[in-house]
Parts: C-alpha cells; sequence; structure tokens
C-alpha cells in the first residue's frame, strides 16, 4: 500500500472505522558502530509482540504495523528517522537501546509531538526538559548502577577501576559509582582505553592494588582484549572483573571469550524466576531468535504490551496516547507495568523493572548465576 505522509498522518490520527495498519515506529540498532546484537534482540521482541496482536483480532479489528529503522548508534541518522516516521503517519515510537540515540529520539519526538516508549536507554537526563510525550521501561541508571554499587560494597570491594570511553553514558555512569562507593570509603580509578593498551591496562590495576576492573567500554573492542590480559595476568588472579552494562548478557562475549567471559558480573532486568506469561514469551523468543534471549528482548516484547494496551484504551490519537502514560496498568512477561513520575523526574518510568547482578557460571559459561538482585 502507498501512502502520501499527510494521508497517513490523518489516518493514524483518527479513530474512526478502518482497516488500515495502525503503524509504530521502532528504532533499533542494526548495523555498526551500533550494538548489532542488542539490536537485534530488541527488534525480535517488538515484532514477537505485534505478531501476538495481530493475530489475537489487532487494535479494534487493525492491524498493528511496525516500521523500523536503523540507527547505527548515530544521533544524527535517529533524528533524521524520527522525521521520516512521523511524516508516515506513525501513532508511537519505539525501541532504541544507546543511551546517547535514545536521548535524541526522545528530544525530536517531544519537539513534534510524538508518544515515545523508550526500550532500553537508561541514561537518566533522557531529555532536558520534562515532558508529556516520553515514557520509559528501562531502569535509570542512577537506579540500576546503586544496585551493581551495592553488590560491589557486599563483596567487599572498595578500591575499583574503570576502563572506560568517553561518553555520556559512562560518564554517568562513574559518577553514580564514584557517589555510591565514596559514602563507605571506596574509590574509582578511571583507566582511559583510547590511551591505554589491555597489558597498560594490567599495570595500572597493580599499581594502584584495586580489588575490581568494571568495563565501561564498547564490546568486542576494547572490553574482550582487556579481558584476556586481565585472565592472562597471574599478578591480577584475585581481581573481579565486571561490566554493569550487559556485554556478557549476549551470545557473542560467550563465542568470544570462552571461560575467559565467565564470571563477570553485570546488570540484567529480570525477574529471578520468570512467571508463566513470562516462560511462554521467552520460549517465542528463543525461537525466534535462535539462541537464548536477553532481557533486551523482553523489553522489546514488553513495550509493544504496553502501546497495544494504551491503543485500546485510549485510541489512536497522539495526545491521547501521550495522556495515557500515568493510567496504564498491563502485565508485562516481567511483571505489572505501571508508569509515575518521580518528583524533578522529566519522563514517565516504570519504577522499577526488576533488577539483578548475574554472571556467567564459571562451571557452565552457558548458564547465569544471580548474585544480587534489587528493585
Amino acid at each position: 500500500m502507498s501512502t502520501s505522509p499527510s494521508s497517513a498522518v490523518a489516518a493514524a490520527e483518527t479513530d474512526g472505522p478502518s482497516s488500515a495498519p495502525i503503524r509504530i515506529g521502532a528504532l533499533v540498532p542494526l548495523s555498526r558502530p551500533g550494538w548489532v546484537e542488542a539490536g537485534r534482540h530488541v527488534l525480535a521482541g517488538l515484532e514477537l509482540a505485534v505478531r501476538e496482536v495481530d493475530e489475537a483480532g489487532g487494535i479494534a479489528g487493525r492491524p498493528l504495523e511496525l516500521l523500523v529503522r536503523d540507527t547505527a548508534a548515530d544521533p544524527q541518522r535517529a533524528e533524521r528517522a524520527v522525521d521520516e516516521l512521523a511524516g508516515l503517519g506513525v501513532v508511537a515510537l519505539a525501541g532504541e537501546y544507546h543511551s546517547v540515540v535514545a536521548r535524541a529520539v526522545a528530544a525530536r519526538a517531544d519537539a513534534l509531538g510524538l508518544p515515545y516508549l523508550c526500550t532500553s536507554a537508561v541514561l537518566d537526563a533522557l531529555t532536558e526538559q520534562p515532558t508529556p510525550w516520553v515514557a520509559r521501561l528501562c531502569p535509570a541508571q542512577s537506579h540500576s548502577w546503586r544496585v551493581y554499587a551495592d553488590f560491589l560494597l557486599g563483596a567487599g570491594h572498595r578500591r575499583i577501576a574503570v576502563a572506560t570511553q568517553p561518553s555520556v553514558y559512562w560518564a554517568a555512569g562513574i559518577r553514580i559509582l564514584r557517589e555510591c562507593l565514596a559514602a563507605h570509603g571506596g574509590t574509582v580509578t578511571e583507566l582511559d582505553t583510547g590511551a591505554l593498551s589491555p597489558a597498560a591496562v594490567c599495570e595500572g590495576l597493580v599499581w594502584r592494588r584495586a580489588t575490581a576492573l568494571l568495563l565501561l567500554a564498547g564490546s568486542p573492542e576494547p572490553s574482550v582484549p582487556i579481558v584476556r590480559a586481565v585472565r592472562g595476568d597471574g599478578r591480577l588472579a584475585g581481581v573481579l572483573i565486571g561490566a554493569p552494562a550487559g556485554q556478557p548478557e549476549f551470545a557473542q562475549w560467550a563465542a568470544l571469550l570462552g571461560g575467559d567471559g565467565a564470571g563477570v558480573p553485570f546488570l540484567r532486568y529480570l525477574p529471578e524466576r520468570l512467571g508463566p506469561p513470562g516462560a511462554r514469551v521467552g520460549a517465542a523468543l528463543r525461537e525466534r531468535l535462535g539462541e537464548a534471549p536477553s532481557f533486551v528482548a523482553f523489553e522489546g516484547y514488553d513495550t509493544v504490551t504496553v502501546l497495544a494496551e494504551v491503543l485500546r484504551s485510549h485510541g489512536t490519537d497522539r495526545a491521547g496516547i501521550a495522556a495515557a502514560w500515568p493510567h496504564v496498568a498491563v502485565e508485562g512477561s516481567r511483571g505489572r507495568i505501571r508508569f509515575s513520575r518521580a518528583p524533578g523526574g522529566a519522563v514517565w518510568q516504570w519504577a522499577w523493572p526488576p533488577v539483578q547482578v548475574v554472571d556467567r557460571d564459571p562451571a557452565a559459561p552457558g548458564r547465569f548465576r544471580v548474585l544480587h538482585g534489587g528493585r
């Protein structure tokens, strides 16, 4: 079906009888330098939920249709995609994994008056000013990374080093960790991966007598070579390697590192045990992906679940969708989802999804162990 942008917008914002699809714009990183594996999992969750909605009769007889755009982790490319999708008549935007990209999407959606449900980007400052148009499913970074800091402190770690790259996201994470650890006499030292080789990172750990190294950097580069170097350095046998951003969640990590990639704690946004709805969704995602689904795939699924419920209860008018955020109460794959706005908060937030600190079991790297939990 070929539809002009103007007629598409009219159709999308009209609640009258129609068999035309209800369009949702999906923004995901599907090419480098984006985290392609994460983008693929987000998209699998989005697509599975759309298929289930359509098989159940759609929204008042109208099917959902995803219009997918690859952001490639590029904020400017994402902004152009938002403009294009708005012109094509989408009633809402969904998705994105990279925080700096999601922030650009949120700003543009706010300017256009287009509802945006952020799937997987945790940066607290998703928008500069409060907006009624943006809601978020994943936890804010200040919440989940404090859970991770609690785990470190509980495990006796006070001298922390971070292997980092320049990024608003990584810088925010360092601030959170530093504040949490400083309150208990801990320290956080930065090791710049742009200036230091993996061998030099090892030397820095020895010199600073760090008990833990956190990978606040991309994967596979430079994180994988750093893990190999640390694991191969006998002086650092007792050093914990951690990755709060979740690099070890994905199959590529295990494929590249094998046993060296086990025992690296990371943040995962799943309950310790999935209920019947989550177990069913997990099985369907596994079939769709051909591998174990990450928590990111569940986030994608829950995003469409929320939007479908809003469309059923509040219609397809964009302003009506945005007004519905505080009234959402829907059972997702990981628990009941409701949105609220904390004092000073700029977006509507599910507070909170389940948060775990997990690692791959050294005895069986394909199996995950829950080390610490929070909410």
